[in-house]
């Protein structure tokens, strides 16, 4: 089997084809045109949830500009920040568009897109009507979101100035983000699907997983919703580009199949009558997934393993690169390292390391 970074060179190769391709109006016919059926996700680049995205971020930097990234700081920044104007726009345009980003501002600038149950809903309801030109069903009746008409009005106002000015080039970064991982997928999506499911003591879901590609996911570059199970990822966040790409897709999936971790560590601490620990099955989660993953870059010895005592440095797992264990899961790594690893490697049973664990904090 080759490894990931020999994919990925291939994939350059590939997306240099994709960026000549003709953009088809369905995601998925694109990247089933190129590579064939993919297993284990379904990706899709969707108007509406892209538009959606978009009015958010901007609503949130106008809201509150400390809380978001400074220009410049991730490659998505070309999006316009309100209320600078877009030069391209008229006048009117730009009248209609700040409208929309002020009703988000009052709405929803406040809100968490994981955590909202509203916003969830409305994330779910304009990724099923990405076909849709239209949200009303004026022109369509299968075209009715069922949406409250003033968030309707708000986004079809908005919707045709997006179109006009900017969706080509975002469709297009999101198209080129799912040619990259398209091969990356192919080769190695069911066999790392099949390792998370094995070491979650779960199954991995029968039907795809939804993958709703946006230019701007949340501030974490992704997030995932449940019921239905529903992974965004922002296509031009570099938290989420190259090889780096698979382990983020694969850690957000991981939400929708972790329960059985989560519920293992309550029952141990409830036994021994312990404070159930914060986000320990979240950092576990992290953890199994950068070890699978960069297990897997390396079957060949074609690349480096990771250095995992350096955040930040060469090919390391996320949690190590973006140094979330020192951001307040510190005191976790070590009880991964010495518990849960000896699990993944097959020396030790799953409920002995999480017993092991839990009585060590």
């Amino acid at each position: 089997m080759r490894s990931l970074a020999s994919l990925f060179r291939a994939t350059l190769l590939l997306l240099l084809v994709a960026c000549f391709l003709p953009v088809s109006a369905d995601p998925r016919a694109q990247s089933d045109s190129i590579f064939g059926p993919l297993p284990v996700f379904e990706f899709h680049s969707g108007f509406w949830l892209n538009l959606h995205h978009m009015l958010y971020e901007q609503a949130k930097a106008l809201r509150d500009p400390s809380e978001h990234p400074t220009p410049g700081k991730y490659a998505h920044s070309f999006l316009d920040r309100a209320p600078e104007p877009h030069p391209a726009l008229t006048a009117a345009e730009q009248r209609l568009w700040n409208d929309a980003v002020n009703f988000y501002v009052v709405n929803y600038a406040d809100r968490d897109l994981l955590f909202s149950n509203d916003l969830v809903i409305l994330k779910n309801q304009l990724g099923d009507f990405e076909d849709c030109d239209e949200l009303s069903g004026a022109k369509k009746k299968t075209c009715d979101a069922g949406l409250p008409p003033n968030i309707t009005h708000v986004l079809e106002s908005a919707g045709a100035i997006y179109r006009a000015h900017y969706w080509s080039a975002h469709d297009r970064a999101n198209r080129q983000w799912i040619a990259m991982i398209a091969p990356l997928i192919r080769e190695q999506g069911v066999g790392i699907s099949e390792r998370l499911a094995a070491a979650y003591q779960t199954k991995w879901p029968k039907p795809k997983i939804r993958v709703d590609v946006s230019v701007y996911a949340n501030w974490a570059g992704a997030y995932t919703t449940l019921d239905p199970l529903r992974v965004t990822i922002s296509s031009l966040d570099p938290r989420n580009q190259d090889t780096a790409a698979l382990e983020v897709l694969f850690h957000e999936a991981s939400h929708g199949i972790a329960e059985p971790v989560e519920q293992a560590i309550v029952r141990e601490c409830r036994q021994r009558d312990k404070a159930i620990p914060r986000d320990l099955w979240h950092a576990l989660v992290s953890y199994t997934t950068g070890e699978l993953i960069y297990t897997a870059m390396t079957p060949d010895n074609s690349i480096s393993p990771p250095d995992n005592s350096v955040p930040g440095g060469g090919a390391s797992p996320y949690a190590i690169r973006e140094g979330l264990y020192a951001r307040g899961w510190d005191d976790y790594l070590p009880l991964l390292t010495r518990f849960w690893q000896p699990y993944l490697d097959g020396h030790a049973s799953f409920d002995d390391a999480i017993a092991r664990m839990v009585s060590s904090l």
